[in-house]
């Protein structure tokens, strides 16, 4: 199985390209619509990786920890983030048992990690442990039920694929966990992945909102 510290160099060319481009705005823009950061609030960032989101975090002045398993992943987070000048606490951490007391954040986040995570039940119940009473917890994740997950089920295949030990969740998935405590879902990137560039839009988006599913799935969580 190819590592993600093997990866970690070239991992951030995938969003230099249109489509890795087009995929990471309706991302964020899904999560963060959900979430609805403030200013000040102490969040965490599990599976950070490269420091995508955590950067966009704190560029909305969010004081933000990001975790991930992966040291030459945070390598390169905490060279971006020094280079915009952003204060974030990058840590090398298993978020199946984190090193956090109880109740500690205000917000916690993991974008496009938990299909990663061996046992992700027990990674959700660590995230939730250790987010403050009424905080939230917003999950993004790769939808098993449509195009791009299909995607990368085949690529499951691949040893030198990251994704040969990943395992996707469907929206029902998702949602069934803690099912009381859940505000909201939704979805998005309903582009599927073989558009051609110049067919990459957020009309086409929007369009095909009405008969695809979406290749991501958001959840948010109040505690």
């Amino acid at each position: 199985m190819k590592t993600f510290n093997d990866s970690a160099p070239s991992y951030d060319k995938w969003y230099e390209g249109k489509m890795g481009a087009f995929a990471d705005g309706v991302q964020t823009e899904l999560a963060l619509k959900l979430f609805k950061p403030v200013a000040g609030m102490h969040v965490l960032d599990v599976g950070c990786g490269t420091g995508n989101f955590s950067l966009k975090l704190a560029r909305l002045g969010l004081k933000v920890t990001g975790i991930d398993v992966s040291a030459e992943m945070l390598k390169v987070a905490k060279k971006k983030a020094e280079a915009q000048d952003l204060a974030i606490n990058f840590l090398e951490m298993d978020a199946q048992n984190m090193e956090f007391p109880d109740d500690f954040f205000d917000g916690v986040f993991s974008l496009a990690a938990l299909e990663f995570i061996r046992e992700p039940d027990k990674a959700l119940d660590e995230m939730f442990r250790v987010l403050k009473k009424d905080g939230r917890l917003l999950i993004g994740t790769i939808n098993r039920n449509s195009k791009w997950g299909e995607l990368y089920l085949g690529r499951r295949q691949s040893r030198d694929s990251v994704f040969s030990g990943a395992s996707l969740l469907t929206r029902e998935d998702l949602l069934s966990w803690k099912p009381e405590k859940l505000l909201a879902s939704g979805q998005c990137l309903f582009l599927p992945p073989d558009t051609p560039e110049d067919k990459i839009s957020p009309d086409l988006e929007r369009e095909l909102s009405s008969r695809e599913r979406g290749g991501f799935i958001c959840a948010l969580w109040e505690k």
